[in-house]
């Protein structure tokens, strides 16, 4: 009888760096097919190991910024002078066609989105605690000291921006953060205003139509109600 909305979901995952995004979005796409990841654009050089249109889409600086001053970005930042972000055509092929898709980016580009699509599904994605966050992050070996410190200090911040999402999930498995996120989204796919109209068949007409009017034959008549004869 209910007839929902083909368009899919926007799912915003953000979260510190080490807290896991990138292992979560993969476990989600694993459990859930209907998930298509955004492919971030960037105007940095492609490095020897990355391919193009699967890692980034790759521009120069000047493209990038044709694409700004086009509105053709759903976010962007700039970061060691160079842009990333979320080319806007992209997105809406895959929602248009029903696909739920989900950005990992980080706390800038995600506000940035909450202006323009409120609708939008905002995840934040936490670390058990703090110790852990610095635990995984020693793990990779490529942070220096001075860059880890810099690093929770950033941490810190972010954590400050968790109000304005719609949810949080602590990472402590991630098979189970995972499934918490693929529950979000059916969650929200049962959202009323997701429902895009309520339809009734012929049969389940007769049937309604039948009802009415019995309950029409068996309601009383007030009398006390009744206009008097002259």
């Amino acid at each position: 009888m209910i007839k929902t909305k083909k368009q899919g979901l926007l799912i915003v995952l953000s979260g510190p760096s080490g807290c896991g995004k990138n292992t979560i979005c993969n476990a989600l796409k694993e459990i859930n097919h209907n998930v298509w990841e955004s492919i971030s654009m960037t105007s940095r050089k492609i490095r020897p190991n990355e391919v193009d249109q699967k890692d980034y889409y790759f521009v120069s600086k000047e493209a990038f910024e044709q694409c700004i001053q086009e509105d053709k970005m759903l976010e962007y930042a700039s970061f060691a002078g160079n842009y990333y972000g979320t080319p806007k055509e992209a997105v809406q092929k895959q929602l248009d066609q029903g696909k739920d898709v989900i950005l990992v980016i980080e706390i800038q580009g995600a506000l940035q989105i909450k202006e323009k699509l409120p609708q939008a599904l905002f995840v934040f994605l936490l670390p058990p605690s703090m110790q852990e966050l610095r635990n995984r992050l020693e793990k990779r070996k490529t942070e220096s000291e001075d860059k880890m410190m810099e690093r929770f200090q950033i941490a810190y911040r972010e954590i400050n921006e968790l109000p304005k999402y719609n949810y949080v999930i602590v990472n402590d498995d991630y098979h189970v953060a995972a499934k918490k996120l693929d529950a979000i989204i059916t969650a929200e796919k049962c959202r009323v205003d997701r429902i895009e109209e309520v339809y009734l068949n012929n049969e389940e007409e007769k049937i309604h139509e039948t009802l009415v009017q019995k309950d029409l034959e068996n309601t009383p008549i007030d009398i006390t109600k009744q206009t008097p004869k002259k």
